[in-house]
């Protein structure tokens, strides 16, 4: 029965391998499409490992900093500091924006963040951490920027003193870290003209200027060119402290909303990339179909190609047993090639993809499984054809 696949497989070697080629090139894709969601679910787990918090404390009735806006007086973290088991909470803002690199766009998410306090990068890999108070800048090394590099963000310019690698938003974006009051400017200030409007605005108000009160309509104006709004406050426990108790603390007492590890992690995975999921999952079974039609269409074509052989074989008594496993075994080999070379082209191309694939060996075991179960049935058809082909067409034709 080898012999006979084996024989059959070398009588037109060149269309099997070709077939097998493309099939590779189609389950490449289908692990690549596996890789990308894992890449998805690892950047927000990434995101979460590396901000070093056990609470994530954010504007009430929100799902956070980065499922959705968020908005917290930057004072709040002294009243979070003075419940029991709280080690540590500190003040951080996300922004996502563009920034130019060499001529072109860079889409990062700039991070504020306080020196030595969550939030801070855990590790660089090139570089120091930020000194000063304003206008250095930690950049992940996806960005493209190098030590010494000068980045743009709103009204400023920052020197990149550091470099860090993963560092990486929910949604892939690279990070670039600053101090935190000049992250408060970039996101909550105005621009200069917006300013201008409404200083105008407010010295035509009456209750803002009345006579003999100045200081008011200057206090007004103050007010709206400083900011002292941040998106998150990120808290470390106590060692040996349960996260959810102290959650439930500032939840219940500071009339803000607490999330622990597990439930940013169900957020970001469960809500913030389900519907990406879904359609990933989606594009899957649509390839695995495809597979199963390509395949099933060449090996039905190759046995009809040997109409007169399989008649031979019937006549010299070859069992059904044996044809059909023939068939089987050529449709499964078809499956190998097509897989070997699909896990090397996946492996090979998976580097360039803007956003992180990672391809697991658990997924392709899986796939390797799922490949040689589409391979089989999709030689059924193949193998109803030649069962069914008349052993009189060895003489008559």
């Amino acid at each position: 029965m080898i012999s006979l696949a084996g024989r059959d497989i070398l009588h037109s070697w060149a269309k099997y391998v070709y077939t097998g080629i493309g099939l590779g090139l189609l389950i490449g894709v289908t692990l690549s499409m596996a890789g990308i969601y894992r890449g998805m679910v690892d950047d927000a787990q990434a995101l979460l490992k590396n901000s070093g918090a056990d609470i994530w404390v954010v504007q009430k009735d929100t799902l956070g900093p980065y499922a959705e806006p968020s908005s917290v007086r930057d004072d709040a973290y002294r009243t979070i500091m003075g419940l029991a088991n709280v080690a540590q909470a500190a003040n951080v803002t996300y922004l996502t924006m563009q920034v130019q690199q060499e001529g072109h766009d860079v889409r990062v998410m700039a991070v504020g963040f306080e020196p030595d306090q969550p939030g801070q990068p855990p590790y660089l890999s090139q570089g120091r951490h930020i000194a000063r108070s304003h206008y250095e800048a930690i950049a992940d090394v996806k960005t493209g920027f190098q030590l010494g590099d000068r980045i743009k963000i709103r009204r400023h310019e920052y020197t990149v003193v550091g470099l860090t690698r993963r560092m990486v938003s929910s949604g892939g974006d690279p990070m670039v870290f600053i101090p935190l009051k000049d992250a408060q400017e970039a996101q909550f200030q105005k621009d200069n003209d917006a300013i201008l409007n409404e200083r105008a605005r407010s010295a035509a108000n009456p209750a803002f200027n009345r006579p003999g009160a100045a200081d008011v309509l200057g206090a007004v104006q103050s007010l709206q060119t400083t900011s002292h709004s941040v998106n998150a406050i990120l808290v470390r426990v106590g060692n040996g402290a349960n996260s959810a108790e102290v959650a439930a603390d500032i939840r219940r007492w500071k009339h803000l909303q607490a999330y622990t590890l597990p439930q940013m992690e169900e957020i970001l995975v469960a809500k913030l990339i389900a519907t990406s999921a879904k359609q990933i999952g989606l594009f899957l079974i649509i390839l695995a179909v495809v597979s199963a039609a390509i395949v099933s269409f060449i090996i039905y074509t190759m046995t009809l190609g040997k109409i007169r052989e399989l008649a031979v074989l019937k006549l010299i008594g070859t069992t059904n047993l044996t044809i059909a496993g023939m068939i089987l075994q050529e449709s499964l080999g078809l499956g190998v090639i097509g897989f070997v070379i699909g896990k090397i082209t996946a492996t090979l191309w998976a580097p360039y993809f803007p956003k992180y694939v990672l391809l697991l060996n658990s997924d392709a075991i899986l796939g390797f499984l799922a490949v040689m179960a589409v391979c089989a049935l999709a030689s059924i058809m193949a193998i109803r054809a030649a069962l069914k082909v008349d052993p009189a067409t060895a003489i008559g034709g």
